[in-house]
């Protein structure tokens, strides 16, 4: 594409959001009537033919640059049904004393730190609302432009549903704890028991937003016999969250924290615990398909586990600014030995049954909250702001 369309393109973008914006400042009663009265398209029957939707997609990168969504929309083809749709939510700074006049766009390829990049939650609103109306149903766009150690975290979520109503699911995929990633990150890392989560899975629970969380299971190279101590965390922060539907990306995984030893019985236990039903695990990223089919063991060990819990889990390709659909399929294919040995009910509902449901009803209730609170009075939030725990937000 040349400049000049280029230009064209981002001219159309800004003007749409710049529109947006004003009507919500200046007509927010009116845009709540307005978004109440439009229908929630969902057309799954369409999807009937399709291999996947995918549940989780980066449109852009560390960087923040990525693929234009109108040739997203025709990578989708026929083959990918529906996906969320969201960016990264750290920009990797370009230090010149750290790499000179070469610039990094990953974050492994440089010591210069990482910084939470906000307005990637108003490109990727921008960008969905770019499409036509029927484009639009193909799509589950995603907040993710916050910081999770900041207690106004949940304010920014909160600000940019009312900003742009109509357009988000969900909130993620965000990180509390990621090899070679938290360390690099400006500030206060991130913490599993930091209110500031909690503050950010209430609200997530009370406006219907799907949460995608990554933290990995363990961390990177532990001693034999170290106990993955993020565990017990991550399972009081589930627990303390049972309105919050949370899907807990990779399973845990990451480039090189590879799989515990108990870790099936870990996803056992999470598919049976009571107080954990409402956790959902995805199985996006390429790294996760090379360790579930690494042997004949492990391939039969997850096909077993996915047969036996099919409601809970959900595919998705963890593809960063694709340039083709090619990335995508890939990581589908790279399941073939374990989805052959799945039932069609299994099949059906991981790779695209549970995602209709999660975010079709994350549709319906986001859509419902808006409505109710995009005319009501935001008094200025107090100083000290608190969540989590069983201690409701203030309502502004």
């Amino acid at each position: 594409m040349n400049a000049y369309f280029q230009r064209k393109r981002l001219t159309r973008l800004y003007l749409i959001a710049a529109f947006w914006l004003i009507l919500a400042i200046a007509h927010p009663a009116w845009l709540a009537e307005a978004q109440a009265k439009s229908p929630i398209l969902i057309h799954n029957d369409r999807w009937t033919n399709a291999d996947f939707h995918d549940a989780h997609f980066h449109l852009t990168n560390y960087v923040q640059e990525g693929t234009d969504i109108h040739d997203l929309v025709k990578m989708l083809g026929s083959r990918i049904g529906r996906s969320t749709l969201f960016g990264i939510p750290l920009q990797q700074q370009w230090s010149y004393s750290n790499t000179g006049d070469w610039a990094p766009y990953y974050y492994l390829q440089t010591d210069a730190p990482l910084y939470y990049y906000s307005f990637t939650d108003a490109h990727i609103a921008m960008a969905y609302q770019s499409l036509s109306p029927e484009e639009q149903t193909r799509f589950d766009p995603m907040i993710t432009g916050f910081n999770p150690a900041d207690m106004y975290a949940a304010d920014h979520i909160r600000r940019v549903l009312l900003t742009f109503p109509g357009v988000f699911s969900g909130i993620g995929e965000f990180t509390i704890h990621k090899e070679f990633v938290s360390s690099k990150v400006a500030g206060e890392i991130a913490s599993l028991t930091n209110p500031a989560l909690d503050r950010v899975l209430d609200f997530a629970g009370e406006a219907g937003l799907v949460v995608i969380l990554h933290n990995d299971i363990d961390m990177p190279f532990p001693k034999p016999g170290q106990e993955p101590y993020m565990l017990a965390q991550m399972k009081a922060l589930f627990q303390r969250h049972p309105n919050t539907t949370i899907i807990w990306a990779h399973i845990g995984i990451g480039r090189v924290v590879r799989p515990l030893a108990e870790q099936a019985a870990i996803i056992e236990k999470i598919c049976t615990e009571p107080t954990l039903s409402h956790v959902y695990m995805d199985i996006s990223w390429d790294e996760v398909a090379k360790y579930a089919t690494e042997t004949p063991e492990s391939i039969k060990r997850a096909a077993d586990m996915f047969n036996k819990y099919p409601d809970r889990f959900l595919f998705g390709s963890d593809v960063v600014a694709p340039k083709s659909a090619d990335a995508m399929l890939a990581v589908y294919e790279a399941y073939e030995p374990i989805r052959s040995l799945l039932t069609p009910e299994a099949k059906a509902k991981i790779f695209k049954g549970n995602y209709e449901l999660l975010f079709d009803q994350a549709r319906e209730k986001v859509r419902s909250w808006e409505k109710a609170n995009l005319d009501a009075p935001r008094p200025v939030p107090q100083w000290s702001p608190t969540s989590g725990t069983g201690i409701k937000a203030p309502t502004y």
